[in-house]
Order: structure tokens, then sequence, then C-alpha cells
């Protein structure tokens, strides 16, 4: 077992880490950057160090100031959480060749896996199916116009280097295609550092379901089940159910076997996530493939018992799998509301500051996964997520209502927050009946609010 890691991350998912790495008797080292000096994750550790200025380029963006500190503090591995370096096969990489363990899969497989261009190609070898699209490079404006025609509208354009929904824009007819076509390349360039395209159709409000994948250096690879994402507002998920309530057990086995065929496709290796799109009729498509611990992991945890943090330390101390597919049993319904510090009657705009009261739900079946504390002042420089509250029940009637209740007891003060706005999606029928797609929020929540 590993005997020292440095968390190469902030805020909740570096305190759920830290607390992981405690129960299996591992050290910790935590990062921080100026403004994050006395964030939870950098007190809770068992060291700390500093690793730069308030922007993650300085600080959890700095590949050579955060290797510097790992071995400086005699660190064997590091856990990249999720978002900062935690896809950059770059990082991975000198994590290799300075010998020390990134915990994750190998940088190989991230690389594969971050181009989506290429991930399609390799999942259609594979006879994983994928959503009909163009298939090679695409060299021009022109040339991307063409491929337009040939497929049709609407359609998708995709930054092939992409991930977290960003570099995506639907185009619905060829007027709006040149300005949704440069926006793309624009905010593909600005995240991912590179500007390739590549287009597909669009399928109108499907779902978008992820299989939650564990995979050994032994060459066993299961899923712990599915995950309900389709709780999404541009792109970045809002709420996740786990079972979904949209699967009868044949799909559900059905996509199960897929997307384990598509994690053994590039050989993976420790935890990630398959993810599909599938439409009403439960026809489902390969959409891409996560190469790192997911936000939503704690439902998973909740309806199979299995603490997946604890397995990716596990996976990276090149232990083996302790159980089979058949051991994994899916019981009751585990729902998860992520907790962000924005306004949502502002179009959602984030909402940094000081928590100056703090009152946070607890009792059977709630769970909070958090890094804020009364006091603590919410930098204006990450993500807005501040925590998220996870229930469980026997049933997905019970687990709504366990949620509706830790929501109500809830309390932040002194910040703007979404624990409203969650509560009105938990209120909606069409949510109660399980009735909902990836449009739902835009069209039934935030157009009708506007």
């Amino acid at each position: 077992m590993l005997k020292k890691i440095l968390i190469a991350n902030r805020g909740e998912i570096a305190v759920r880490i830290i607390r992981a790495c405690r129960e299996l008797n591992i050290a910790t080292v935590a990062i921080y950057s100026e403004i994050d000096k006395d964030a939870l994750h950098a007190q809770m550790a068992d060291e700390a160090v500093c690793v730069g200025g308030p922007l993650s380029k300085d600080s959890y963006l700095n590949m050579t100031n955060i290797l510097s500190a790992c071995v400086l503090t005699g660190c064997e591995g590091i856990h990249p959480g999720f978002g900062f370096l935690s896809e950059n096969p770059k990082f991975a990489k000198m994590c290799e060749e300075c010998n020390i363990k990134f915990i994750g899969p190998d940088y190989q497989t991230i690389e594969l896996m971050g181009d989506k261009a290429r991930a399609r190609e390799i999942m259609k070898k594979a006879t994983v199916p994928v959503v009909p699209g163009y298939e090679g490079n695409i060299n021009s404006y022109d040339h991307a116009l063409e491929i337009a025609r040939e497929i049709g509208y609407p359609l998708m354009i995709k930054a092939a280097a992409g991930g977290g929904g960003k570099g995506i824009r639907v185009v619905k007819s060829q007027g709006e295609f040149k300005q949704n076509y440069e926006a793309a390349k624009l905010e593909s360039q600005a995240c991912f550092g590179e500007d390739r395209l590549y287009i597909e159709i669009y399928i109108e409000s499907p779902r978008h379901i992820e299989f939650q994948i564990l995979g050994d250096d032994y060459g066993n690879i299961i899923h712990l089940g599915e995950r309900e994402c389709s709780l999404q507002r541009n792109n970045q998920k809002v709420l996740e159910e786990a079972p979904s309530s949209f699967l009868d057990e044949k799909l559900r086995e059905e996509m199960g076997v897929v997307a384990i065929k598509a994690a053994k496709a590039v050989n993976y290796k420790n935890a990630g996530t398959i993810e599909f799109l599938v439409d009403n009729q439960g026809k489902f498509y390969f959409m891409e493939m996560n190469t790192r611990i997911q936000v939503e992991h704690p439902v998973t945890e909740m309806v199979t018992n299995i603490d997946i943090v604890k397995e990716q330390l596990k996976i990276a101390s090149n232990l083996k799998l302790e159980f089979k597919q058949e051991d994994i049993q899916i019981k009751g319904h585990a729902i998860e509301c992520r907790i962000n510090a924005e306004d949502p009657k502002n179009n959602f705009r984030p909402c940094p500051g000081v928590i100056k009261e703090l009152y946070v739900p607890s009792g059977p079946g709630v769970r909070v996964d958090s890094a804020i504390y009364c006091g603590y002042e919410i930098p204006p420089y990450y993500d807005s997520m501040i925590g998220k509250l996870i229930t469980y029940g026997d049933d997905r009637e019970n687990a709504i209502i366990k949620m509706k209740r830790a929501l109500d007891e809830f309390a932040i003060g002194g910040v703007i927050t979404n624990i409203d706005f969650q509560y009105e999606i938990l209120e909606h029928n069409d949510f109660i009946n399980g009735n909902y797609n990836t449009s739902f929020i835009e069209e039934k929540l935030v157009n009708k609010n506007a």
C-alpha cells in the first residue's frame, strides 16, 4: 500500500481524498494557493505546501511546483482528484518520469480518451455504438460547412480534446453554423490549448447516463452500475441519481456489458466512467470516457457500499480488485445535489464571499461532502461548487423525501446559493415522475423563470 501521497487539488474532493487516506493509514500532503492558505483541505492534511498564487495557472495547474512539492515531501504518489490536472496526459507522464505514481490511468490512456475524435475511432473498432458523425480531421471552415451539409441539421460541434461540457455547440440551421463553429474553436483553444473540432449528429433531448468503471493492473475490469446525469445546465451537471429510473434491467445489463467492452478496448486501469447518450427509444451511444474520479461518485458509493476513492488508492498500490462483477449489488436509491455559491435568479452568477452562518444537515441517509466552514471565505478564482448533498433511501421516493428534508435544513449565510433552485427541481412533477432529459432544466425551469 502507498504510504504517503500528495493531493493535487482543493475543496471538497481534496477533503474526500484525505479522509479515505486516513482510513487506509496513508499520510497526506495538501497543496494550496496563496488565497487558499486557510482552506479546510490545507488544515486537514498531515502537511501542506503553497505552490503559487491565486490563479489556477500559478498554483493548481503549476506542474513543476506540484511535482517539486511531491519530491520534497517524500510522496510516492499524486491523486489529482477531478478538474485541474486530472486528465492531463503531460502531467501523468511527468509523474511517471519522476517515479511518482499517478493515481489514475496511465498517460497513454488519458491521451487516447482525451482526444474525443480518436476515442470515437477506438470505440467503433471495438463495436461500441457511437453517435454518427464525421470521422476524419476537419481542415477548415469550408470543410466543416461541407461536412455539416452532409450530416444535416441539427448537429453538434465538439472540441476534439474536450471534456466537462466545454467546447460544445448545438447548431440547428446553416445560418447558425459559422458563429457556433468559431465560438467552439475559441473555447476549445482557451480550455484545452488546441482548437481541433469534430461534428456529429445531434440527438434531441437524450438521457445522459454514465457507468462507473474500476480496473486493476491485472486485467480485471468491472462496473458499479449507472448514474443518471441528465439534469444539466449548459452541459454542466446539476443533480445526479443512481440508479437511473429510465433503464429497465435488460437495457441496464446491455449497457453495462458495452461499458466494460469500452474499458477493455483501452486496457483501462483505476476509476473512470463510460458516458452514454440514450434516446427515448432506449438506443444508446458512446459519448466519451472520463479518465478520473467523478464529482458524482458518492451516489454510486451509497448504492453499492463501495468506497471508490479507496479503490483508486488500492489499485494504485498494485492490489487486485477484491470483487468480481457478480459480487456487485445495487441496493436502494441515492441522489446528489451540487451546492453552488451562485445566484440562479441572476443567470447563475458566481457569488464568492464570506460564510457568516452555517448549518449542515445530517441524520439517517444524509451525507455532505464539503470543505466550507463558518468564517470561510469562498474565493472568486475557482469553480462555484462549495459542496455536495447526498441522500440515500430504500427507493427513489424515499431518497427524494430525504433530500427535500436535508435541503430544508441546509443553511448557508453570507453568500447566495442554489439550494432553493435544487428544491425547485425536486418539487417538479416531471422530476418526481422521472420524466426528464438533458433539456429539462433549460426548458422547464430556467426559461420558465426568465
